[in-house]
């Protein structure tokens, strides 16, 4: 997939409000400073489209992006920064849930861990809520640069092997980086391919 067009559209406060125009979605969500914002940046080819911060928990709405005029990506608020309120963590979980749960229109919700570190209790929280919940998911690992070439598969193989604990399968898997772009075809082509067929579904649910 070849990124032509890319449309900031709005931030939108709760589901309700988001578009319904059909158009599929595809979501990103990780735990807070994950490189979310770098890694839309990255593969959207365009800087600053998502604001990085250094500060955790800055993402606050649901932010929709329209790519190429036919999809939109949607930057989800991150997960898990101590320093939010519990009132503003409450309200983002319940967000981030009726998004993921509601969304007739999203096709795959991109979930990032920081491939630098050991799996993390929230991750395997989050990522066990999303199968309980069926909600169609793949897993992309970030800042895979800042890591040795042999230590990044043994960190992969170790994170697969906690999920494996309560999984008897993973979802497709991608290891990135934002400063070198290692793994930005490979998810375009992933939201390409799921996004056929995700339109190919529509149609024949309304024939």
């Amino acid at each position: 997939m070849n990124i032509k067009d890319v449309e900031f559209i709005a931030s939108f406060p709760k589901v309700s409000a988001c578009p319904v125009d059909g158009k599929p979605e595809f979501a990103f969500i990780g735990r807070s400073n994950v490189g979310k914002s770098s890694l839309i940046n990255m593969i959207c080819n365009k800087k600053g489209m998502a604001k990085v911060s250094v500060t955790p928990g800055k993402t606050q709405l649901l932010n929709y992006f329209l790519i190429n005029q036919t999809w939109y990506l949607v930057d989800l608020p991150g997960y898990g920064y101590a320093r939010l309120s519990k009132e503003k963590k409450a309200g983002f979980g319940k967000m981030i849930k009726n998004y993921l749960v509601q969304r007739e229109t999203l096709v795959v919700a991109f979930v990032l861990i920081d491939i630098r570190h050991e799996l993390q209790k929230i991750d395997k929280e989050f990522i066990d809520w999303l199968g309980e919940n069926s909600v169609p998911f793949c897993l992309v690992y970030t800042k895979a640069d800042k890591l040795g070439k042999n230590q990044v598969p043994s960190n992969v193989q170790s994170i697969r092997k906690e999920l494996l604990k309560t999984w008897n399968e993973l979802p497709d898997q991608f290891i990135t980086s934002s400063e070198t772009k290692t793994g930005r075809d490979e998810i375009l082509n992933c939201i390409s391919t799921t996004m056929a067929l995700f339109i190919e579904a529509s149609s024949v649910k309304n024939l």
